[in-house]
């Protein structure tokens, strides 16, 4: 009996590591009414071979099986939060950004937790499977006539089942090879990086700005501070939020009554639901930045950013990146001469979740440690803000305080350092975290339109825009990657330098306004503001 049960669970086990898809959208209980094509191949291949190659295939299968569900296991973790696969080539960098969030946004404890059980999993699947494998296929061994018959009945229906395309619910044939689809996709994948590197290596030798004189670059702004604010997860779906759209209404008509114009556009982001530094430095360079891989050659090469523009035309060039909490390397790639992070911003009130500073808070230490001097007494400022409070868990939400009384933030109210535990946002209705993303993007927004009614005048230049859509929790399944930007100044001769790009006026571009990939902007930049 003891052996009966144990060789039950072994034929589960293997059934259900065959069965679980790589996509969130396939998961349902009705995918147990599936035939597996890999289990039919292997009971053929156990009962054919002789005993020493049975059991070198059993281990050689058990791991592949494990791997390969590991690998599904990543593509479903990847695909709610990023919506795509797990590249296996370049992503397992982005393990040390997954332990920082959950650090940061539930506590050292539960990043300690993950951990450990992501180690555990990763040494358990494999063992198991080889093990369950190899007992079902002494169990074969045993039985071959039964076991020949079984697999020819199962392999008709499963040939039939195919041709026919039957399926039990939508996405979840009843003739399944999720598992050899799943092992076929990556390794096509592994393919397509290997020729991606080539090209992107021919990408990057073709600029078009590298040797310009700096006599020609940027005349249109001379003598400007040029602010570029990224706001996190500020994506098209935030702009069809129609209390997002009031406030961008409402916000545009207190801009212009205080004297300024604001134009706004669209652009496709390289990434989706987390990767910023993807759209970043595609925002920067001039080149499609999509993947780890990509980003990894940007960073080993020299390629003329924004940033070295401004640089060599006279600009100081400054990041302010309060997510960092240590040193950036990168920041060398880019031509920065000063980057201010967690570190150094000096803020000594509570952290707001993974927003450890709130952005108006952010945006009053760049002011005071960049921007107190009058522009007569320094040089003009180009400065990159990635502004952090609209990052998931997107609650709570800091207020929006008096610029007066900011202070170095100890005034603003405690929350312990926390957002939502993890428990309450696994449980929260999905409209109640839209609600929660809505509100973090409107205060991110409102910070930025708050900082240039304060303090901008006719030498300050906003370029606000959204570095990614938010994760498939917001947006859905299959979203698109529009991301909103926005050009605000108060010289009434900077806007006009733009108007061949037909974009919007106001805060929120149209639903037709024009659409680039963000790849598009840096040339189209600086073509604009060029020397005439």
């Amino acid at each position: 009996m003891k052996s009966r049960i144990l060789t039950g669970l072994a034929a589960f086990f293997v059934l259900l590591l065959l069965l679980l898809p790589d996509d969130f959208a396939a998961l349902s209980p009705w995918a147990i009414v599936v035939i597996p094509l890999e289990a039919l191949v292997g009971v053929a291949v156990v009962v054919l071979l002789p005993p020493r190659a049975r059991t070198v295939t059993g281990i050689v299968a058990g791991v592949l099986l494990g791997a390969i569900t590991i690998l599904k296991l990543l593509d479903l973790g990847f695909g709610v939060t990023l919506s795509r696969q797990f590249d296996p080539l370049s992503d397992w960098s982005l393990f040390r950004a997954a332990s920082e969030w959950v650090s940061e946004s539930f506590g050292k404890p539960g990043a300690v937790a993950a951990i450990v059980v992501a180690i555990l999993l990763a040494i358990a699947l494999p063992v198991l499977a080889t093990l369950s494998i190899l007992r079902l296929s002494r169990v074969v061994a045993v039985r071959r006539s039964l076991a020949l018959r079984v697999v020819a009945v199962l392999g008709v229906a499963w040939v039939t089942l195919a041709l026919l395309g039957v399926h039990v619910v939508s996405g979840v044939p009843v003739a399944g090879r999720t598992t050899a689809a799943a092992a076929y996709g990556h390794a096509a994948q592994l393919r397509e990086d290997i020729a991606d590197m080539a090209a992107y290596d021919r990408e990057e030798q073709a600029d078009a700005y590298r040797d310009v004189p700096a006599s020609q670059l940027l005349q249109g702004l001379r003598g400007k501070d040029v602010i570029f604010a990224f706001v996190e997860s500020y994506g098209r779906d935030a702009v069809n939020y129609p209390q997002t759209a009031s406030l961008l209404a409402s916000r545009s008509s207190s801009l212009a009554a205080a004297g300024f114009q604001a134009q706004s556009g669209w652009l496709t982001s390289s990434t989706i639901g987390g990767g910023s530094w993807l759209a970043h430095s595609t925002f920067q360079s001039g080149l499609w930045i999509d993947s780890q891989r990509r980003y990894g050659r940007f960073t080993e090469g020299s390629r003329y950013t924004l940033t070295t523009a401004f640089s060599k035309a006279g600009w100081r060039t400054v990041a302010v990146m309060p997510a960092n909490r240590r040193d950036w390397p990168e920041g060398r790639i880019y031509g920065f001469d000063k980057e201010y992070d967690d570190r150094t911003l000096g803020y000594k009130g509570q952290g707001f979740a993974f927003s450890s500073i709130p952005d108006q808070f952010t945006l009053h230490s760049f002011r005071q440690m960049e921007l107190a001097k009058p522009l007569a007494e320094r040089q003009p400022v180009m400065a990159e803000i990635d502004l952090l409070s609209s990052h998931a868990p997107w609650d709570p939400v800091p207020p929006m305080m008096s610029w007066d009384e900011l202070g170095d933030g100890s005034t603003y109210p405690g929350n312990g350092g926390r957002g939502g535990n993890p428990g309450e946002i696994d449980n929260e209705e999905a409209s109640k975290v839209r609600e929660n993303y809505r509100r973090t993007v409107e205060y991110s927004v409102d910070s930025l339109v708050s900082y240039m009614e304060k303090y901008g005048d006719e030498n300050t230049v906003l370029v606000m825009l959204g570095d990614h859509q938010p994760s498939p929790i917001i947006t859905g399944k299959d979203p698109n990657r529009d991301v909103p930007i926005t050009v605000i100044a108060k010289d009434p001769k900077v806007l006009p330098q733009i108007s061949s790009w037909a974009w919007s006026p106001g805060l929120a571009p149209a639903a037709e306004a024009p659409v680039w990939r963000m790849d598009a902007f840096r040339d189209k930049f600086l073509a604009a503001f060029a020397a005439p």
